[in-house]
């Protein structure tokens, strides 16, 4: 069961945090589940006072540790650097343990709220936010006053607004033009799955551009759409990064939705063009994400390497038969080789290394070069196309720009029934899937939204059927049919 009376005070710093260990070790190692309801609950209230008094701690410690560089008989050169290595978190981690030493050095009515339980992190945050808009002077006095309202039982949002009237009447006028634009800082951690997690602080200008274009490319798009709020709002940004690289605004690429590089080296290419090399080159393409190779460009790569052993074996057969050239003695060498017919036999074996290689270069390379042979004759694969020197092949369109053209003026929008997006925000889907030996023909193509493409039809499953008469037919994996409008316009 778990008793939450007072512990026995520590004596020393190693006593509290091998007490405050051992606490959380045994509720990790509890049966909670046998513990009653109202049990459970006191265990997470006092685990979220606990979580405040550790932020204020680790705050404390820190201000300390980085005030004596203690940093330094570790060798680094920062507590950041510090706390990355030693306590194994992440540098973001350590950046924020570093800003809450830093804001509650500035606020320490606010740290002594935290480590009396009365406050947790999240509103203690939200409250340095809103007084350190004020003068220094009196920050203190509008930290005792919020800290006070919240203990009286205020809500976040009554905090906010009590903060906006505190301000109001104690903020000088504005006279430096800062508008939050120097504190904008934005981070995107990429992970090891190239997931990635996005943070930062907006000026209040990027604020209202981003909330209008996420209000509006993250509206439900119908019945259809299961989608959270927060998914909504992941789906749109991506969309109007979508939008954006197509446009053709964004420097130094073509305005393709995607592009797929397949990389391969000769030693592969050869297995991939031989018997079999059907199952060999769907193991070798590299996975790209559902729908996403319905529209995109395909450039292939094709990499090698020297091999040196068989360079050496090479130069010796181009060299065998002649005179002190294959280590056998020359003529007046009395039984062994001089130096000078050695220093014949060096310069020839280097000449005809590099003659080799630059042979060699000229037979595997090139759009005539072996690479470009075997890789064009791939049969029926993108990664067929027209080489280009070094054998980088040209950029091949999945599907065809005319015909692409064709389709939107044709759908003119978004095909899934009831869904209204312009045809500048589409994706030709293939109704019978390229996977699955769909062609590319104006009859097998569709244009879709982002959401219905990517998410609806290759995530969650929804069938396609294009009619006769132009009209379509959705299908969701447990039964559900929608029916699309009338019939779009002939395509000119």
């Amino acid at each position: 069961m778990c008793e939450l009376g007072q512990p026995p005070a520590p004596t020393t710093a190693a006593d509290a945090v091998a007490m405050a260990q051992a606490g959380l070790a045994w509720l990790a190692r509890a049966d909670v589940a046998s513990m009653p309801p109202a049990v459970q609950a006191d265990c997470l209230r006092a685990l979220e006072q606990a979580g405040a008094a550790h932020t204020a701690a680790r705050a404390r410690v820190l201000a300390a540790f980085h005030a004596g560089s203690g940093f330094q008989d570790d060798g680094y050169g920062s507590a950041k650097s510090w706390l990355a290595w030693q306590t194994r978190v992440t540098r973001t981690a350590a950046a924020t343990a570093m800003a809450w030493m830093r804001r509650l050095s500035a606020h320490p009515a606010v740290a002594g709220a935290l480590a009396g339980g009365e406050l947790s992190p999240s509103w203690a945050r939200a409250v340095c936010g809103w007084t350190d808009q004020l003068p220094e002077g009196c920050r203190g006095d509008a930290d005792a006053i919020l800290l006070a309202a919240a203990a009286d039982g205020a809500g976040l949002p009554d905090l906010a607004a009590l903060a906006a009237e505190i301000r109001r009447r104690a903020a000088r006028p504005d006279t430096d033009g800062d508008d939050g634009f120097t504190g904008r800082p934005v981070s995107l951690d990429v992970t090891f799955g190239q997931s990635g997690k996005l943070d930062g602080d907006l000026t209040p200008q990027c604020t209202a551009a981003l909330s209008a274009v996420l209000d509006a490319l993250g509206r439900p798009a119908g019945p259809e759409d299961l989608r959270t709020v927060r998914q909504r709002r992941h789906d749109a940004l991506e969309e109007a990064c979508r939008r954006l690289i197509a446009s053709g605004c964004v420097p130094d690429r073509a305005g393709q939705p995607a592009q797929i590089q397949v990389h391969m080296t000769l030693g592969q290419l050869r297995g991939l063009a031989g018997p079999g090399g059907a199952a060999a080159r769907a193991a070798a393409w590299p996975p790209a994400a559902p729908g996403a190779d319905c529209d995109a460009s395909i450039v292939p790569v094709v990499t090698g390497h020297l091999n040196h052993q068989l360079l050496d074996e090479l130069a010796a057969d181009l060299l065998r038969g002649r005179p002190g050239a294959s280590g056998q003695p020359g003529p007046g060498s009395a039984g062994g080789q001089d130096p000078a017919a050695t220093g014949r036999r060096l310069r020839a074996e280097r000449a005809a290394r590099r003659l080799i290689v630059s042979r060699a270069a000229d037979l595997l390379s090139g759009p005539g070069g072996l690479a470009a042979y075997l890789r064009t004759r791939l049969p029926d694969d993108l990664a067929a196309s027209v080489s280009l020197p070094l054998d980088i092949g040209a950029v091949t369109d999945t599907i065809p720009v005319h015909l692409r053209r064709a389709v939107a003026v044709r759908d003119r929008h978004c095909r899934f029934p009831g869904c209204a997006q312009p045809a500048a925000a589409c994706q030709p889907h293939h109704i019978i899937h390229r996977s699955h030996g769909g062609p590319a023909c104006l009859t097998n193509l569709l244009n879709l939204c982002t959401f219905h493409h990517l998410i609806a039809v290759h995530r969650w499953g929804w069938g396609i059927t294009l009619h006769p008469d132009g009209t379509v037919t959705a299908t969701s994996p447990d039964g559900r049919t929608l029916h699309s409008h009338s019939p779009p316009a002939t395509a000119a």
